[in-house]
């Protein structure tokens, strides 16, 4: 696992998202006590929900191949997309703190999100292809592993929500679809 941003940790507010605005950080602090929004990093492990519903349909795949059109329906959500259309009680200023969140944070949840976003798309391409091609021990195989893989990016985006600075890179990601 690769560090990013370590020296801001001591100082959260400083280069956060807010332009550089330190009271602006610390007012949101304020603001987001007693939600669900961690005021260290201004990040809800609420948009995580989002990530459940395809590591879900994955699990069952194995079971019930069927459920593959199902995942392809599945799609990237942003942070502020996913917060717009739900049903979160502090939505608005989930959406207002994100775009605050100091860089020590935000860097590594967006480059964790991207993965995520990334393998569960292409793991649905490579599903469908098995399919197309009758392999249904493939799109077994393929469903189990990604779903355990994304199932760590999204234990490391909780903890990243949670004031942790760490991500995997590439590698380690390929290790653990056994690429």
């Amino acid at each position: 696992m690769s560090e990013h941003g370590a020296s801001n940790l001591d100082d959260p507010a400083a280069g956060s998202g807010a332009g550089d605005d330190p009271a602006g950080f610390e007012a949101l602090r304020a603001r987001v006590q007693g939600t669900n929004i961690s005021p260290d990093t201004l990040l809800a492990t609420d948009y995580l929900n989002h990530f459940n519903e395809i590591i879900m349909m994955l699990d069952m795949v194995p079971d019930m191949p069927d459920l593959v059109e199902e995942c392809a329906e599945w799609q990237p959500k942003t942070y502020s997309a996913h917060f717009a259309g739900s049903t979160f009680r502090d939505k608005d200023l989930a959406i207002e703190a994100y775009e605050h969140c100091p860089p020590a944070y935000r860097e590594p949840f967006d480059a964790t999100i991207a993965q995520m976003d990334a393998l569960a798309l292409s793991t649905v391409a490579a599903m469908q292809d098995s399919v197309a091609n009758g392999d249904t021990e493939a799109v077994a195989l393929q469903a189990s592993t990604a779903s355990r893989a994304l199932q760590r990016l999204m234990d490391m985006a909780s903890a990243i929500i949670h004031g942790a600075s760490t991500t995997m890179d590439q590698s380690e990601i390929d290790a653990i679809l056994g690429r």
